[in-house]
């Protein structure tokens, strides 16, 4: 079981790690001035739009910027803390802020699936999904910043390693 922890444990150390890059090169776009970024980084959030048909991220309506602020003023400073905790293991410290985070995250990134599936985007600026392909497509990108916070959640909800009142109701 401790191997499964571990296991655990690692996945989302580097699910944190990968969010930072992924935040501050792409998410922030949405938000901040483009011409902050060089045009690599322009260039593959351009990549990415068309390649997916993500019209949010290229023109993003007001609460998906709402969104991407939390996760630059709330979400950001966390990851790197985060990611130390998962990989040093067993740090019970971490158990409270990443039942705040994940269920935040879970909050929103429904929000955004809900968009995906239900909008109608043939007003768009930019190209939407259309079709049912199209929009799995694209909640697939999307869906692994629901699984992985919801992991986190069970994980520190139900695991004896950083609930230890969990395993005194079981005996």
């Amino acid at each position: 079981m401790a191997s499964c922890s571990r296991l655990l444990e690692w996945i989302f150390c580097l699910y944190f790690l990968s969010h930072i890059p992924i935040t501050l090169g792409i998410d922030l776009q949405a938000v901040l001035p483009r011409d902050w970024y060089p045009g690599a980084l322009q260039g593959l959030l351009k990549w990415y739009a068309a390649r997916f048909k993500d019209p949010m991220i290229m023109d993003p309506p007001t609460w998906f910027k709402a969104l991407i602020l939390c996760e630059a003023v709330l979400q950001l400073p966390f990851f790197p803390i985060a990611a130390y905790a998962f990989y040093k293991g067993s740090c019970s410290w971490i158990r409270t802020p990443a039942i705040i985070y994940s269920t935040h995250v879970a909050t929103t990134v429904i929000s955004i699936l809900a968009h995906i599936l239900f909008n109608d985007f043939t007003e768009s600026t930019y190209p939407g999904p259309k079709s049912m392909s199209e929009r799995l497509s694209l909640l697939a990108i999307y869906a692994p910043y629901l699984l992985i916070p919801v992991m986190i959640l069970i994980t520190m909800l139900f695991s004896k390693r950083y609930n230890p009142d969990e395993g005194k109701k079981r005996r």
